[in-house]
Formats: C-alpha cells, structure tokens, sequence
C-alpha cells in the first residue's frame, strides 16, 4: 500500500497545489491524509488537494514522488479515477 504525491504545480487561491492519491483505496488515501492533519474537506473526487508547504511532511511520511501524469494513471488503473461532470459520491 502506497500514497503517491505530484510536484506542487497547481495554481489556486494564491497558492500552489500538489495532489496526494492512493493506488489501493480510498481508505488507504484518508488513513494517510489524517495522520498528516490534513483535513476531510480538502478531499476531491479521488485526491486530497495539498498545499506546497505541506509537500515535504508528505513526502517525510512516506508518501512517494511521482509526475502529474503518473498520478492519472496510478487512479485509473486503480480504478479509483473519478473525473470531474461525473455525479459521484464523496467517500
């Protein structure tokens, strides 16, 4: 079980973003988040949104470096993808 994070290239709110991703579970995906303080609402569809300045504590807690594209294709093959205009629940 593994937490995946992309590079904080992101742009919103005055700030920029990388995307924290589970290629297991979301439950994998939320255990993780928690542990870092991270909070339930900064969950998106099948990511948690991170704040640059947290991209290091994530990466300190295990979370491994991968590129934007990566992330597309670790959810995909997962079968976690869930892109956005698609009703879905939050889980």
């Amino acid at each position: 079980m593994t937490v995946y994070i992309d590079p904080p290239t992101w742009p919103g709110h005055g700030r920029m973003w990388s995307h924290l991703v589970s290629d297991a579970s979301y439950e994998e995906l939320h255990r993780f988040a928690e542990k870092l303080g991270v909070p339930r609402r900064a969950f998106e569809r099948d990511h948690y949104d991170l704040p640059s300045h947290r991209y290091g504590d994530a990466v300190a807690a295990g979370a491994v470096e991968i590129s934007s594209r990566e992330v597309v294709r670790l959810l995909r093959g997962a079968g976690l993808r869930r892109p956005k205009g698609r009703q879905t629940r939050r889980t």
